[in-house]
């Protein structure tokens, strides 16, 4: 092994001789009190890490290229600046990192700064001779935009083609931004110095952008990239583990909620970009409807302003640009999964928290009444339960549409969990007590292997009937629980997309500054916090949550199915498994087998017509998500622009809130009109159609009727 790390010293040192990048004996300027908290922060994190960790992996050679591959992607993840030999420099230091943060002396940081702010430079060059160059927009070529297809470039001339080539595509698409302002439909019909006057502003929006973007990168700080460094090697234990430097209170929030403020939603940095993780319901970006999980936001702009590329910013700077003042626009331009960009106008406010609580409706099919219930979120108010106040709570107000529902005498309940991303632990346990007589629920395991089980004791049972819960890819944590506790009672029949989200992990926030208890060490606090996953979900049944998720009992067509959402695709993701089956009594009713409920369900959506459109829909979406090279011809972007327009592409998701009515007509709606509207759209939601008949089946000849042979449905490797 020491034979081996020395070849590869050697190696980077005469890669570093013959080319241009920083030499590895680089160094950069660090104070010692810098350099020292630097080093007591590599112990902490070390023995937190390693010790506190539910996985308790080691931080050895294997750990090391882990944590290789996520720095190395953080630092220059759309392959923009490095070149192969930068990469061949970098690469000495890949089993490097266990035993830099051993001796709390880190090399890597220091030698990826060097090189990237030598690059950043090069770079910066040859975008301004780009850009005073012009561009040939009738040069028919094409450019890849799925940065993990890309290799890095062999040399300077690799990256000034990369370069030239994206900064063209940001031209085409502001000058085809101006045209829609403009009123402009058809370019060959135009006046040529209009058209020439916006090629012009197109081209100095993009320089402005750029100036901007460059400005930011230069601000880094070594201690930036020492505390990326730091990320990287806790996000190697798992995706929800990671390392948060001392900020503003304020930001500190940011990093822990990872929320918009102005507009509700949660986001993640995730490869150089900013990921968008959930909406929150009754937000600004939920009632506007085009915002969704796993978009990506590209730019940033108030109304009527030129945009802000933060692309590779921070999260804590690219919320500055988005947070602002009630009654304000803020257009984002987003990457949607199926790679179509779109610029969406959302007006900042206030989270309207009505429609973040559980709501429900009577549909009627026939001569019987379905209850049908949305429970957006498993929300508490933590602060008025210390005060022993009367704060709202998921529980109470589910167990309220319950009774409701019930005294309209229906004859079965749809729980709807699409896109709820979790929330309070113990409601979750409550939600299902609802729905069983008293047992166990969830069992939770420490890193030590200590487990658990937390458990409904309330024998009464608000509702015995017919139950489907509907669920989808975003259904995850709390809400996975439910669902996989009213399976395994098999109390009810899921129904969703392949899988739920995975996420059977929980996290705790360490602050480390109380970790840190040595003498004389107060003088290098703050050190920051460590958000550390410390326990994991396991089912009654003994199986976990985590990386699969709950594969529903009929699974349905999803035109999302293509997004590659869920803990199975994140690196390093904690694996599924199983422990030891709880002492728990399923549901003892009369029993329907599976196969025939499944059989009948697939002949209804073969023939049904929604369906069938969302099967097109899927199929097109994963083969343009697929599609990852784009033509840089003014003709065919033109082409393409007015085929979007013709075929009026659709928001993404699953029954988003008023996702059918346009902002003028929903601007004008009251809360009732709302509520109205939302109804009308889940009678006609093909999903809660299919579950309407799913629970015609279940409540054949009983009142509680209970799912068996479930040996038979579809489960994915």
């Amino acid at each position: 092994m020491m034979k081996r790390r020395l070849i590869q010293s050697i190696v980077a040192l005469l890669l570093a001789l013959v080319f241009t990048a920083p030499p590895v004996w680089a160094k950069i300027e660090v104070d010692n009190q810098t350099e020292n908290r630097i080093r007591l922060l590599s112990y902490a994190l070390r023995e937190q890490l390693q010790g506190s960790h539910y996985s308790h992996k080691n931080l050895d050679d294997a750990l090391s290229r882990d944590a290789f591959k996520l720095y190395l992607e953080q630092l220059d993840y759309q392959k923009r600046f490095l070149l192969e030999q930068d990469v061949k420099v970098l690469e000495a230091y890949r089993e490097r990192i266990d035993d830099e943060m051993r001796r709390g002396r880190p090399q890597l940081p220091m030698q990826g700064a060097l090189i990237l702010e030598q690059r950043l430079g090069e770079v910066e060059k040859m975008v301004a001779e780009l850009m005073a160059g012009g561009f040939d927009f009738n040069l028919r070529e094409e450019m890849e935009t799925d940065a993990e297809k890309l290799s890095y470039a062999k040399n300077s001339a690799e990256i000034k083609q990369r370069w030239r080539k994206s900064l063209k595509y940001q031209v085409i698409g502001r000058y085809l931004g101006l045209m829609d302002d403009e009123g402009v439909e058809d370019p060959a019909a135009a006046d040529p110095e209009v058209l020439k006057g916006l090629w012009e502003k197109a081209a100095e929006k993009v320089t402005k952008s750029y100036d901007s973007y460059f400005s930011r990168l230069r601000q880094d700080t070594y201690t930036d990239h020492v505390d990326r460094y730091f990320n990287a090697v806790a996000r190697a234990f798992d995706p929800h583990t990671g390392y948060m430097p001392p900020s503003k209170r304020e930001d500190f929030d940011i990093s822990m909620r990872g929320s918009l403020e102005g507009i509700g939603a949660t986001l993640r940095e995730e490869d150089g970009y900013i990921k968008v993780v959930a909406i929150i319901p009754g937000s600004p970006a939920s009632s506007q409807g085009q915002l969704q999980a796993e978009d990506i936001i590209l730019k940033v702009a108030e109304a009527g302003a030129d945009s802000v590329d933060i692309t590779d910013t921070r999260i804590r700077d690219a919320v500055r640009y988005i947070r602002g003042p009630k009654g304000t626009e803020v257009r984002l331009t987003v990457r949607k999964p199926d790679g179509t960009r779109m610029v969406i106008p959302i007006v900042r406010d206030v989270v309207q928290i009505e429609a973040t609580f559980v709501k429900s409706t009577v549909l009627d099919d026939a001569d019987e009444r379905i209850g049908f219930i949305k429970i957006p979120s498993f929300y508490r108010d933590f602060e008025d339960d210390r005060h022993e106040s009367t704060g709202r709570n998921v529980t109470d107000d589910v167990r309220a549409e319950v009774e409701r529902l019930k005294a309209e005498n229906v004859s079965g309940i749809i729980l709807d969990l699409r896109n709820n991303g979790g929330g309070s632990l113990s409601d979750a346990v409550s939600v299902s007590g609802l729905f069983i007589e008293k047992g166990p629920v969830v069992q939770v395991k420490d890193s030590y292997g200590r487990s658990r089980v937390l458990r409904d004791r309330d024998s009464d049972v608000v509702y015995d009937g017919p139950l489907v819960v509907l669920v989808n890819q975003f259904s995850a944590s709390a809400s996975e629980i439910l669902a996989g506790a009213l399976q395994d009672y098999n109390r009810a029949l899921v129904v969703g997309g392949a899988h739920t989200h995975g996420k059977g992990t929980v996290q705790a926030i360490l602050d480390l500054d109380q970790s840190v208890n040595l003498p004389g060490m107060n003088k290098y606090k703050p050190l920051g916090a460590l958000k550390l996953t410390i326990q994991k979900f396991y089912r009654v049944s003994g199986d976990s949550t985590q990386y699969r998720g709950v594969v529903p009992d009929v699974v349905l067509p999803d035109r999302l199915g293509h997004i590659k959402s869920g803990e199975q695709y994140l690196d390093f993701s904690l694996p599924w498994d199983s422990t030891d089956r709880t002492d728990f009594e399923p549901w003892d009713v009369a029993a329907l087998d599976l196969s025939q409920l499944v059989a009948a369900s697939r002949e209804r959506v073969a023939a049904s017509e929604k369906f069938r459109e969302i099967v097109t829909e899927a199929a097109e979406a994963k083969a343009k998500s697929e599609e990852t090279v784009v033509s840089l011809h003014i003709d065919e972007m033109l082409a393409e622009r007015r085929d979007l327009r013709e075929k009026g592409e659709a928001p993404h998701g699953d029954l988003a809130l008023d996702g059918e009515l346009d902002e003028a007509e929903k601007d004008g709606l009251t809360e009732e009109q709302k509520l109205n509207a939302w109804i009308s759209e889940a009678a006609e939601d093909p999903y809660v159609l299919e579950a309407i008949q799913l629970l015609d089946a279940l409540a054949v000849d009983s009142d509680k009727v209970a799912v068996t042979d479930k040996t038979v449905a579809e489960k994915p490797n």
